[in-house]
């Protein structure tokens, strides 16, 4: 996957210039796809640690991660599982400054994978989700996740290029 958008990005440079106006689809369906896969991936490390490790008596199941009963910030299931989703959207900002690597970018694919996982928990609840605390902490850590990761890209894009200004020998 890594070597498919390697390959896309190569592709995507022209006349020197980093994907400077060049629509790539590719590209930019493997990044979703990754983004996507990271997310999951690393929230269900993120809900099995915080869930199991620390308060031992949580069952591992995918409605850690798809229900929104399970957001509720006044029992200690649903405090563990808050946790997990922001230390989750920091995890995902820092997997979006390595998949994307674009300032620009990072609302895009912070919005669209949070907006894949609110169809995700709709398709497996059956409804959308009705709990005012899975909207508050899905908008927040989606809000956590775009601006970390642009913090990131930024400091990746603004570093300064180094020039060499030693004088040239072969003159």
């Amino acid at each position: 996957m890594l070597d498919l958008l390697r390959g896309s990005r190569r592709r995507g440079m022209a006349g020197g210039h980093f994907r400077s106006n060049v629509w790539d689809p590719v590209l930019i369906l493997a990044q979703i796809l990754c983004m996507q896969s990271f997310f999951y991936t690393s929230l269900g490390l993120w809900s099995s640690v915080i869930g199991s490790d620390l308060f031992g008596g949580v069952d591992r199941s995918l409605d850690q991660v798809f229900n929104n009963a399970n957001l509720d910030i006044l029992d200690i299931i649903g405090r563990t599982a808050v946790i997990a989703f922001a230390l989750n959207s920091l995890t995902c900002a820092v997997g979006m400054w390595y998949i994307v690597q674009r300032t620009k970018q990072c609302l895009d694919f912070a919005t669209t994978m949070y907006f894949i996982h609110l169809v995700s928990c709709t398709v497996y609840m059956g409804r959308v989700p009705q709990t005012v605390s899975w909207w508050v902490v899905n908008i927040l850590c989606l809000a956590l996740t775009t601006v970390f990761a642009e913090f990131l890209c930024m400091r990746t894009e603004m570093r300064a290029i180094p020039l060499n200004s030693a004088p040239r020998a072969d003159l």
